[in-house]
């Protein structure tokens, strides 16, 4: 049966209405890290994102929630631990020292990290194509970051190795929580997980909310926050996993590596970051490593779809 326009463009707007907030939330966040320190700004987080958890898992299910086994609540656990808490700490440390348009175009190489894990647990072999695709990545990352280290910038290299630390974490706990979200569902994975963090993470930064002057920051800081767990977060995961089932997830899945474009041109701005054409070229040769990692397969390799 041949698609209406309606049922092929929608989704394509929405799809890249999502690349677009998505992109425009790393200067942003950026911005918002020179006003709050990492810490808090995960904390400030953890204070939003069990109220959108809540309201995914009653979206999806109602009021009555699946049961989990207690095997495989502790493992949800302590997946969620590392690939959401942790994850966002090392982010957000990360971006604290480098830059926004850095961070989106290092943390884009999360599918490369996913392949390597995939390869060392001996769970998928990769073809020539996509060795190719990580080391053309290594290379273009190599590139990206050599002018700090070359510089001495120490503290702003730190922040892009702490940018990789991130985007590893997430791919492991892609590989390892994929189990679970065929048993369960993402919906389920991505709410019990969210919700799982969210007392450890609170009892941990509680010395950092209780120090923190909530007077002396800024009113929008709080609404930037607000906005990019409720908005960015919760509501653009939704329209992406909409844009997946309508348009499919190979065709939609490439959007995502427009998002770099769409964080440096809005850090560029907005915020007056400056960046060298060499270094344009760099975050290329990164993203066209990233592409041929990911969907260099015979069969072409595309990321699972989020849901039942």
């Amino acid at each position: 049966m041949r698609r209406s326009p309606a049922s092929t463009v929608l989704p394509l707007l929405a799809g890249l209405a999502v690349i677009l907030v998505w992109g425009l939330n790393f200067p942003l966040q950026k911005a918002i890290l020179g006003q709050v320190s990492p810490v808090a700004n995960v904390a400030v987080r953890y204070l939003i994102v069990p109220v959108c958890a809540v309201l995914l898992l009653l979206w999806r299910y109602g009021r009555h929630w699946p049961r989990l086994t207690r095997a495989d609540g502790w493992q949800l656990a302590r997946l969620a631990l590392v690939g959401q808490a942790l994850h966002l700490l090392c982010a957000a440390i990360g971006m604290a020292t480098s830059t926004a348009f850095s961070a989106s175009v290092l943390l884009a190489c999360g599918p490369v990290f996913t392949l390597l894990i995939l390869r060392a647990s001996g769970l998928e072999a990769l073809s020539a194509r996509q060795w190719l695709g990580v080391a053309v990545a290594a290379l273009g990352a190599l590139a990206f970051t050599g002018d700090k280290l070359l510089a001495w910038q120490w503290q702003a290299s730190g922040g892009d190795a702490m940018l990789l630390v991130a985007a590893a974490l997430f791919s492991a706990y892609t590989v390892a929580s994929k189990p679970l979200i065929e048993r369960h569902g993402g919906v389920l994975v991505l709410g019990y997980g969210t919700l799982a963090c969210t007392l450890p993470v609170l009892l941990l930064t509680s010395p950092v909310l209780w120090a923190l002057d909530w007077a002396a920051v800024p009113q929008w800081v709080w609404w930037g926050q607000l906005w990019q767990v409720a908005g960015g977060g919760f509501l653009g995961w939704l329209a992406w996993g909409w844009a997946n089932e309508h348009r499919g997830v190979a065709r939609t899945a490439p959007l995502i590596y427009l998002m770099p474009v769409v964080a440096g041109l809005s850090a560029w701005a907005f915020t007056a970051e400056s960046f060298t054409w060499a270094k344009v070229l760099a975050a290329g040769v990164i993203l066209l490593g990233v592409a041929v990692a990911q969907f260099g397969a015979r069969a072409p390799r595309v990321p699972d779809a989020i849901g039942d």
